[in-house]
């Protein structure tokens, strides 16, 4: 019976250090994905005044855009389109990221819950809302692989 609840206390140390070590695991990355989002969300505004395409960078290669009062974007050439009319059409030039949580393991996926907002040329406030986005991490790091955002402000 002392060797039973000697291998029993064994098994369940083991298990425990197991456990710990998985949420260590885990914990550090989820960590990762929170600093490469901030850095990518520090840069995308910057991508997207530049007018040159690279704003695509942020994006996985297979990334799609779930705008508003639109069908999904998917594809570098729609998405590039998406993007070039919000800066020649729409005056797009700058803005600022808001991430209120990050959902997820860490591991392959991570979702972003946030607010945005746009700014013109004069870096006037023309439009503002909420997003969602699901992140993926790629063999270049973590990329935006769904972008689903709504704007605040009531249809004219």
């Amino acid at each position: 019976m002392k060797n039973y609840k000697k291998s029993l206390l064994i098994f369940f140390l083991a298990f425990a250090h197991f456990i710990a070590n998985a949420q260590s695991n885990h914990a550090n990355a989820l960590n990762e994905a929170k600093k490469a989002i901030a850095a990518s969300n520090a840069t995308y505004f910057a991508a997207i005044a530049k007018n040159d395409g690279s704003i695509l960078n942020h994006y996985a290669e297979d990334a799609c855009l779930l705008p508003p009062n639109s069908t999904i974007l998917c594809g570098r050439a729609a998405m590039a389109k998406f993007f070039k009319d919000g800066y020649e059409k729409y005056g797009l030039r700058g803005g600022k990221f808001t991430t209120l949580n990050i959902y997820g393991d860490g591991v392959e996926y991570v979702t972003e819950e946030g607010l945005w907002e746009s700014l013109d040329a004069n870096g006037k406030l023309f439009d503002d809302g909420k997003f969602l986005v699901l992140w993926k991490k790629t063999k270049n790091g973590w990329k935006m692989y769904r972008d689903s955002f709504s704007t605040n402000r009531a249809q004219k």
